[in-house]
């Protein structure tokens, strides 16, 4: 275990508060892509024109709840925020540049207060790891 750098993480107890609000919210939001996918996933990703909805809503759900889990407990928190990174670009490129065209900066950055909110948390896991209260830090002590 001395070998995995990725699981590496300061003793800082209060990360788990970002990891509880990415988590939860891509818990959620990818639940809710099964849920209700006409209005979540599978329609809403044909709605804005994108390829292949039925397999892209299925894909980023899948994502969302396996990483939304994996940065709950803390574990591979580093690797498990990639692909919420990755979602949170495309998610912003994809639906927000459209409202910023529109109606203007302001209006853009209003529409788009969660995306950047739960891209910078993610980020932040990315960098810094779990936490005190993780697996990760577990493991990397043992």
């Amino acid at each position: 275990m001395k070998n995995l750098r990725i699981l590496r993480t300061p003793g800082i107890a209060s990360i788990i508060l970002i990891r509880l609000m990415v988590g939860v919210v891509f818990l959620s939001e990818g639940i809710q892509k099964f849920l209700y996918p006409a209005d979540r996933g599978s329609g809403r990703f044909q709605k804005i024109g994108l390829p292949n909805p039925d397999f892209l809503g299925t894909f980023v759900g899948s994502f969302e709840i396996l990483c939304g889990l994996l940065v709950l407990v803390g574990l591979v928190t580093r690797l498990a925020a990639i692909p919420l990174i990755i979602i949170m670009i495309t998610a912003i490129a994809i639906t927000k540049t459209d409202i910023l065209q529109q109606n203007g900066f302001w209006e853009m950055l209003h529409a788009s207060r969660t995306d950047w909110s739960m891209f910078l948390g993610s980020v932040f896991l990315l960098i810094i790891g779990g936490g005190k209260w993780s697996a990760d830090y577990q493991l990397s002590r043992k």
